[in-house]
């Protein structure tokens, strides 16, 4: 799903830019109220674990491969506007770090990837909770359905950009029919793996989740300290084992969106940027699973620190206001 250089004009990039900025520090804003000053090392466990994880591509279909986004999972775990901002940390450090996704298109893999699957996410969530019984199994199934919904309108999303200022040849309708068939199928995988990081969280540290908050589905063990700083160590520990031993093994073939690409004749800009770690390679390290695995525990650490610094200037910044 991330946007490459070339495939949508200056114009609409640089608008999405602007809209991008606008959202980001809106939920920077909101989200920095909602996390007590002990919680902010969650935002980055958050950033760090879902920056892992979409190091993990698995098949979706002959010749394409998926991705967790990972917005409605950090929707669900940190609130919306957390998750905007989690997700915000994550596209920056793959875009600067390791050239997944273009710089000239930053503002629009943000709205993509941030803004729209963590606001539906939690919408979809939200609306089913309402309906769904108030235990484990309804909140595991609210966040997987929620999951796969905000796949397939942040596929919409980009469709919506390509007709406002695709480079291509290609109409919209074709765009639109490629993207929300292959991201429905991807989505069932989003799903499936949000429901599982929902589910285990709620069995171990029910009380992190922010969004069964307002049900009894919570032990009521309260966030001390020394219990969030061990469940911030093995979430980090688990997000190193997942780029070590499982990220090497993951499927090489095109994503949904370049497939997508690849079909439809679309063609991406060299930006002439050179990134650290680009492809998640460093340099000419062989093999290539220890390039894999050198810049993917990097990256981790970066995500990790940048959520946790980002978050921590938004409080401090709010508090002098206050």
């Amino acid at each position: 799903m991330h946007i490459p250089d070339g495939f949508i004009n200056g114009a609409t990039s640089a608008g999405a830019a602007v809209v991008a900025a606008g959202g980001v520090g809106a939920a920077l804003k909101a989200g920095a109220r909602s996390l007590a000053e002990r919680q902010i090392p969650l935002a980055g466990l958050a950033a760090a674990f879902i920056f892992a994880l979409q190091m993990l591509n698995f098949p979706v279909a002959a010749g394409t491969s998926g991705h967790l986004l990972g917005g409605a999972l950090a929707a669900v775990l940190l609130g919306p506007a957390m998750g905007v901002t989690v997700l915000t940390v994550v596209v920056f450090v793959q875009a600067l770090l390791f050239a997944d996704g273009g710089l000239s298109a930053l503002g629009l893999n943000i709205i993509n990837m941030g803004l729209i699957t963590s606001l539906v996410g939690w919408l979809v969530f939200r609306a089913l909770m309402a309906v769904f019984p108030k235990h484990r199994g309804g909140a595991t199934l609210a966040a997987m359905i929620a999951a796969w919904a905000s796949v397939v309108v942040s596929s919409i999303g980009f469709v919506i950009q390509y007709s406002l200022g695709g480079q291509g040849g290609v109409d919209s309708a074709t765009v639109f029919a490629a993207m929300t068939g292959v991201h429905a199928l991807i989505g069932i995988g989003e799903g499936l793996i949000t429901g599982t990081v929902v589910a285990a969280v709620l069995a171990v540290r029910p009380d992190l989740v922010f969004g069964t908050a307002r049900y009894d589905i919570t032990r009521g063990n309260g966030l001390g300290r020394k219990a969030t700083a061990g469940f911030i160590a093995a979430g980090l520990l688990g997000a190193i084992s997942l780029v070590v031993f499982v990220a090497p093994l993951a499927s090489s073939a095109p994503d949904g969106l370049e497939r997508v690409a690849e079909d439809s004749g679309l063609v991406a800009e060299d930006s002439g940027f050179g990134a650290l770690f680009s492809d998640y390679q460093v340099g000419s390290v062989e093999p290539e699973w220890l390039g894999t695995v050198v810049s993917g525990v990097v990256g981790l650490i970066v995500t990790f620190a940048v959520g946790v610094i980002l978050v921590t200037l938004g409080r401090r910044r709010l508090a002098r206001r206050a």
